[in-house]
Order: C-alpha cells, then structure tokens, then sequence
C-alpha cells in the first residue's frame, strides 16, 4: 500500500467513525489536535480541530443524538435507501449486502444499523483502500461508484447545512470535500 492510500483509508477511517457514534473525550481531544494545510482537505480538517477544541463531550453528544437519532428520528438519516428511494430499506441496501457478500464481508451481528448506513460503506471503503479486504483490481472505485457517489456527496451537503450542527458542519465540510476528491479521483482512473 502507499502512502496516497493509507491517507486515503485515514480519511475515510475518521468519518466513519464520526458518523458512527459520538465522539468521547479521547477522540475530541484527538480531533482537537488536528491541523490542517493549505489544501482543501487540509483547511477543512483545521476547521474541524478549530471547533472540536472548543467543543464540549456533552455537547458534541447531544448534537449527535439531535443529528442523527433524535425522539422518534434524527434531523438526518445517512442512509443509502433513505437518500436514493425516500425510504429505508429499499433496494440500495439489498445493493448493498449483495456486494459486501461478494468481497466476502459479513455482517457483525452486533451490529443494529442496516448495512447501508453511511458509517459502514465508508468502513469499507477504509477496509478496501487499506488492503485490509483481499479484493480484485477495481472492486474499490466499483464500490464507491456504487455505494457512495450517488449519494454520499448530497448528505454531506446536508450535514453541512444541518440545524443541530455544529461541530458536525465541519464534518459535512470534510466528508463533502473528500467524497469530491475521490469521486474525481476515480472518474481519471476509468
């Protein structure tokens, strides 16, 4: 693996973990040391430790909790069925588990969340880039162009743009900039 990619599997490594659950005390304080560059990416990772070092757990909880489950349902549902059918459960998730089962990925049974959650497919993804998952040549763009590109892009956009954001909007910020670095990426691959 090189270096592009071990940077490119951190990357998607952090937002699916952002995306995932809640930050504790220990990843605040981690994403509250980063530091940017002069990049797109670099900029929006400096917003995102800017606002994480001024954040609280309790906050950035609670935000999650408003963003993404909320009483009855979060502000936000990142899920591939949701964004692409208008409702869960739909054929994007059956697209889904079909193509996790043929790089040979089952589910963790531990797991509540559809496997469509964007959490996951960014998991992935991270897996795939890493070499963490023995996959064919092309099996990685073949999934992102899949599981992610229709959709990714728009949800970020909304996160951005979210009520309850706040440290979260920096996170849209990233994932959108990133999902449009990629997405081009592997449009030059093709």
């Amino acid at each position: 693996m090189d270096d592009v990619d071990l940077l490119r599997a951190q990357q998607y490594d952090l937002l699916a973990v952002l995306l995932g659950r809640a930050p504790d005390a220990p990843l605040l304080g981690a994403l509250a040391g980063l530091k940017g560059g002069d990049s797109v990416l670099g900029r929006e990772v400096a917003a995102l430790g800017a606002l994480a070092e001024s954040a609280t757990v309790k906050a950035v909880e609670r935000e999650y909790f408003d963003l993404f489950i909320g009483v009855g349902r979060g502000e936000l549902l990142p899920y591939a069925s949701y964004y692409l059918t208008g409702f869960l459960n739909e054929r994007p998730l059956a697209r889904v588990r079909d193509d996790l089962a043929s790089l040979g990925i089952e589910r963790d049974e531990a797991m509540t969340e559809p496997e469509d959650h964007l959490a996951i497919l960014l998991d992935v993804m991270a897996g795939l880039a890493a070499g963490r998952f023995p996959a064919e040549a092309g099996a990685e763009r073949a999934f992102f162009q899949r599981h992610l590109a229709p959709w990714a892009g728009r949800f970020f956009a909304d996160l951005e743009r979210a009520r309850a954001a706040h440290v979260y909007r920096a996170v849209g910020a990233l994932g959108r900039a990133f999902v449009e670095i990629e997405a081009a990426a592997f449009a030059m691959d093709a």
